[in-house]
């Protein structure tokens, strides 16, 4: 295990397994760095990435380390992040992997999760799982996934309503707006996933691997524009009070009181 980050192999199916479950799956700077690493070189038919425990796939960025440390970022992400015009290291190799994805949701999904399970081609959910793009109750605004593909997948209304509430929706939800279209047992969650990753994983790797990049290429926004425009709105934002405030209130555990500044 690297960082965070359990990486299996099953046959021509790759596993990545975000292996914090002590601290709900959150992102810190080794876990971010390890799954942009097992991505880029992953040698793999198909990637199923997951959560472990039964609580959270992902519940975002570590917010105890970024009030320690600061905006999630160490040297050496600064420097991978300048190969990528601005868009988080991580999130430009799900966004441009021709790998097929598929995220198995088996928790709660906050934040960067959400952004994670969203850049995957295809999402399984547990019948446990919550998605939540909460960025705006933080005093943020989301990464370029949730500008791009969250649109994409549930209409440009949905998306705002999701953005600008921060509301938390379950699996149930989340099937009605479209974006799953797979509710499955908790305990039916991987063996569904990887029985759909090894049924791609069947194909010719080539014609998949053609298949997704002809639809990043006539679908998808040049994310790497729009990841140069969300890190300067998110680094702007971190300096407010408001997100100071939020994130205060988040470790204090008491409702934060927003001032517009």
């Amino acid at each position: 295990m690297t960082g965070g980050l359990k990486v299996e192999h099953d046959g021509h199916v790759t596993i990545l397994t975000l292996d914090r479950p002590e601290a709900m799956n959150a992102l810190d700077y080794p876990t971010y760095m390890a799954l942009e690493d097992a991505v880029r070189g992953a040698d793999a038919r198909a990637i199923v990435i997951t959560g472990a425990g039964d609580r959270a796939f992902c519940s975002g960025d570590d917010v105890k380390q970024i009030l320690s440390k600061g905006a999630p970022t160490t040297p050496e992400m600064a420097e991978r992040a300048k190969k990528t015009g601005g868009l988080t290291p991580a999130a430009d190799a799900l966004l441009h992997t021709d790998i097929p994805v598929i995220a198995a949701v088996n928790g709660f999904a906050l934040g960067w999760g959400a952004e994670l399970t969203i850049m995957a081609d295809i999402r399984v959910f547990s019948e446990k799982a919550r998605f939540g793009e909460i960025f705006v109750t933080r005093g943020l605004t989301c990464d370029a996934p949730g500008f791009g593909r969250l649109v994409q997948i549930v209409g440009r209304e949905q998306a705002c309503e999701l953005l600008f509430t921060g509301d938390i929706i379950d699996a149930a939800s989340a099937k009605e707006i479209g974006l799953t279209s797979r509710v499955v047992p908790h305990d039916d969650l991987m063996p569904t996933a990887l029985a759909l990753a090894h049924k791609i994983a069947a194909n010719p790797p080539l014609a998949v691997q053609a298949i997704k990049k002809g639809l990043r290429e006539t679908v998808d926004p040049p994310w790497r524009e729009v990841g140069k425009m969300a890190i300067t709105e998110i680094r702007r934002l971190m300096q407010t009070a408001d997100a100071k405030e939020s994130a205060a209130a988040f470790i204090q555990k008491r409702k934060p009181v927003f001032t517009g500044k």
